[in-house]
């Protein structure tokens, strides 16, 4: 498959399959982009960019954020 055809596939999907989807490959997407240490840097303003469009203020995630167990890597 090409890239296009995947994304037409993935959009394709309905709300439930496309949540089900993020929460089941971006980890393992995520692990293997971030093997280049500038892909985080591309990331960050994507992610924030969808953060600002759900409506939620950031301010509200620090909380969370903080909240969180950080793990360190080995």
């Amino acid at each position: 498959m090409t890239k296009q055809e995947i994304t037409d596939a993935v959009m394709a999907l309905s709300l439930e399959e496309k949540k089900a989807f993020i929460i089941e490959t971006l980890p393992g997407l995520a692990k293997d982009a971030m093997e280049d240490q500038s892909f985080l840097l591309q990331l960050l303003p994507v992610f924030l960019g969808i953060v600002q469009e759900s409506g939620l203020d950031l301010a509200q995630l620090l909380p969370l954020i903080s909240s969180m167990p950080m793990s360190e890597k080995a």
